[in-house]
């Protein structure tokens, strides 16, 4: 009986020499983990670096690959209208005043000259229109002017429709 004790006494001391060394394995070298918001900024950054970093990349040297496309201006094609010679409204005044205007349309296409010609009567007839009703007041500077452009594009392009005129060019512009 004597050799029994003497086994689990044996044996009492492999299991103690053992726990140590389980519990220096388990507590000395403990494994460190990373609080999930900095790994999440961590990713985020280098998410943010590429993306930007490879953007740039794109936008830089990825159109040195491709040969843009020549872009081939054509060249504008103006109309000549007949000097149009109106007196302006009179706002009271005993004295009339007249507008002398000439005046170039300047197109995109040089077919379109084609299918103003026929219709000059009516760009001219819408030209005599609106000029006689202006005053003196609506020529004032260079707003007026501009005013006085855009109406005459848009009334032209309304009188020409479905074909569309880019300009009004002014070459002189009297009012006495």
């Amino acid at each position: 009986m004597a050799s029994k004790p003497k086994a689990t006494k044996d044996k009492e001391p492999e299991s103690k020499a053992e726990a140590p060394a389980d519990e220096a394995q388990a507590e000395g070298a403990p494994k460190r983990k990373l609080p999930l918001k900095l790994v999440i900024m961590v990713a985020a950054g280098v998410l943010v670096l590429g993306g930007g970093g490879s953007a740039a990349w794109f936008m830089l040297f990825s159109h040195g690959e491709t040969k843009p496309k020549e872009v081939v201006a054509k060249p504008a094609v103006f109309v000549d209208v007949p000097e149009v010679l109106v007196n302006l409204s009179n706002t009271g005044s005993d004295r009339t005043q007249y507008l002398k205007v000439k005046v170039v349309l300047e197109l995109h296409d040089d077919k379109l000259r084609e299918q103003i010609q026929p219709v000059m009567p009516r760009v001219m007839d819408t030209f005599q229109t609106y000029l006689r009703e202006l005053r003196p007041t609506d020529l004032e500077g260079s707003a007026g002017l501009y005013r006085l452009k855009e109406e005459l594009t848009r009334r032209v392009n309304a009188a020409i429709a479905p074909n569309k005129i880019t300009a009004v060019l002014f070459k002189e512009i009297v009012v006495q």
